[in-house]
């Protein structure tokens, strides 16, 4: 953290006002992660990759997704300060590094690894081809459509509603606290990565958001993979609206270069999608690339 490495560097120049011992203390206090409680049991966990979502209550532990091996230690030891109750669940919203890769610490720990079977058939050959099997804990339950569980006075179930950041998406719904988890399928204000690797569809993913918009209330409160913005992976049904017209505005745009003869190397020099004032950063190419080689193939 750059943080902590500022206090680590500046420990002598502040030695007049704090003994080293005091320093120390105050820098090993600092909590490295943020966990925020939401409502009825459910919270959410950022550090460093997707954001995790938990749900604790008198009957056990969910948790979706886990970063990497030392978040999810971190969030493991967390959870553990929060309540004795045994993690019964451990959900991927999808196979991607960043999400499933701290599968591995909850070894022992998670009853059950739940993701869609595609998420399974894609972590597992990730893993094969990096020579990396053994440090995976791969999903031991999947499912094609949905997927229902009981946890204490929660009911958890997971959607797939078909290819749209990969072929193996699933959103996670926290029906009585009313939270949905959408996994990289909502990227807040930043241009995605779409793996065409893992059969991702920019065309599709726009009906992914629209069976979503469909299946949930406005009520509900949506956790996003991730935000330009850090503060704002949660939010509601005007986020994925405005997700879903960037993917709609890239279509036309990317189709109509398409049409008019452009080649894939200049349609990613564009710097910006006609009329979409909702993205920002870096990774536009990544879009206009995805984009190109689905629709050119069309």
């Amino acid at each position: 953290m750059h943080r902590r490495h500022f206090f680590q560097t500046t420990a002598l120049s502040l030695g007049a006002m704090l003994s080293s011992k005091e320093l120390m203390a105050g820098i090993l206090a600092e909590d490295p992660y943020k966990m925020k409680d939401l409502r009825e049991g459910v919270g959410i966990f950022t550090e460093r990759g997707g954001t995790i979502a938990y749900l604790i209550n008198k009957q056990g532990i969910a948790v979706v997704d886990s970063q990497f091996p030392e978040q999810s230690q971190h969030l493991i030891n967390a959870l553990k300060e929060k309540s004795d109750k045994p993690i019964k669940y451990l959900i991927n919203t999808h196979h991607h590094g960043d999400h499933s890769g701290g599968n591995i610490a909850f070894k022992g720990l998670a009853e059950h690894v739940v993701a869609h079977q595609n998420s399974l058939q894609n972590q597992r050959e990730v893993a094969q081809k990096q020579n990396s099997l053994d440090k995976q804990l791969l999903p031991d339950v999947t499912f094609t459509d949905t997927w229902k569980q009981k946890l204490g006075s929660e009911n958890i179930r997971m959607y797939y509603f078909g290819p749209g950041h990969t072929n193996g998406d699933s959103i996670i719904h926290f029906e009585n606290a009313n939270i949905a988890h959408m996994g990289d399928l909502l990227f807040n204000g930043r241009y995605p990565f779409v793996d065409m690797t893992a059969g991702a569809s920019v065309t599709n993913w726009v009906k992914v958001l629209d069976q979503t918009l469909k299946t949930f209330d406005n009520k509900t409160l949506f956790v996003f993979g991730h935000a330009f913005d850090p503060e704002k992976i949660t939010g509601g049904k005007e986020e994925i609206r405005q997700f879903k017209d960037f993917l709609e505005k890239l279509v036309t745009f990317v189709g109509s270069e398409i049409k008019a003869g452009k080649s894939k190397d200049e349609v990613m020099k564009a710097t910006s999608i006609p009329g979409v004032t909702y993205m920002q950063g870096q990774g536009i190419e990544r879009s206009l690339g995805a984009a190109y080689d689905e629709l050119s193939k069309a």
